[in-house]
């Protein structure tokens, strides 16, 4: 019925807990424009995404965060784990990126997360 290129409302963090719980308990990296945390915790890998007003106005915020859903429902979902949640925090400097800079910065650092991500729980 869904097509694996779909992205549904079940694969959005919502709730100000469910960020909160992958910010806590996750692992973080940080790349030259966006802060990655993510944490298995779930049944199906999951997307939360927080672009800040400094980054720009409405329009440039909500370009980037079609850029992070765009690269997350092509080929970061995909990479991670089944049942991990993602969170992408956009920094300052992320307004300045084109679609497929985006993707691949994302997809690069969700690599280096998915080495980090499951060993998270036995070292901390």
């Amino acid at each position: 019925m869904n097509s694996p290129l779909a992205f549904p409302a079940a694969a959005r963090l919502h709730q100000r807990a469910e960020f909160d719980h992958v910010q806590r308990n996750g692992v973080r990296l940080q790349t030259a424009h966006f802060v990655l945390y993510a944490a298995l915790a779930g049944e199906t890998s999951r997307l939360g995404t927080a672009v800040s007003r400094r980054v720009g106005n409405a329009v440039i915020r909500n370009r980037l965060k079609r850029y992070v859903r765009e690269a997350f429902r092509l080929r970061l979902r995909t990479i991670l784990p089944p049942g991990t949640a993602l969170v992408v925090i956009a920094r300052s400097d992320a307004r300045k990126l084109k679609a497929v800079d985006a993707a691949s910065e994302l997809a690069g650092a969700v690599n280096n997360l998915t080495r980090r991500l499951a060993p998270a729980g036995k070292t901390k």
